[in-house]
């Protein structure tokens, strides 16, 4: 019976896999590998936030993880979800798009435009400052205040 259930299991945890590949990324997923993430994944729905250097042992990168968590509320209340990408050699599609230069921060509003590219850390509040400047933050405040 254990055997049984060991099998059907493993059989389905192939499948739990593609489907969680099929969604948006989890909730607990602020921070995530850039990957083989196509950045039309998001459009419309979330404001990726791309985070590059040339290793993660990068002393920029480092802090810039460091503070896009301590802002994590923040940037979730903004449609935010960070890709880092810290392997050059792999040439992913995002690298290959957007063509940092070793460290690089990059902000890509919903509608897919890059609105923001940083060669040096900067803070949650600068990042969300940008984004409440943008059309489509605005209007999105303005809906949020009509609701009310």
């Amino acid at each position: 019976m254990k055997r049984t259930l060991a099998i059907v299991f493993s059989a389905l945890i192939p499948l739990a896999a593609m489907a969680a590949d099929a969604t948006m990324p989890d909730e607990d997923e602020l921070i995530r590998p850039a990957g083989d993430t196509d950045l039309s994944e998001f459009l419309w729905i979330m404001r990726p936030i791309i985070v590059f250097a040339d290793s993660p042992a990068d002393p920029r990168f480092q802090q810039q993880i460091e503070m896009l968590r301590e802002g994590e509320a923040m940037l979730r209340d903004r449609d935010v979800v960070v890709l880092t990408d810290t392997d050059p050699k792999a040439r992913s599609a995002v690298r290959s798009k957007l063509r940092p230069r070793g460290f690089q921060l990059v902000f890509v509003d919903k509608d897919g435009i890059v609105k923001l590219r940083k060669p040096a850390p900067w803070s949650v509040r600068e990042i969300t400052r940008s984004i409440d400047k943008t059309p489509m933050r605005e209007r999105e405040i303005r809906e949020r205040r009509q609701d009310k």
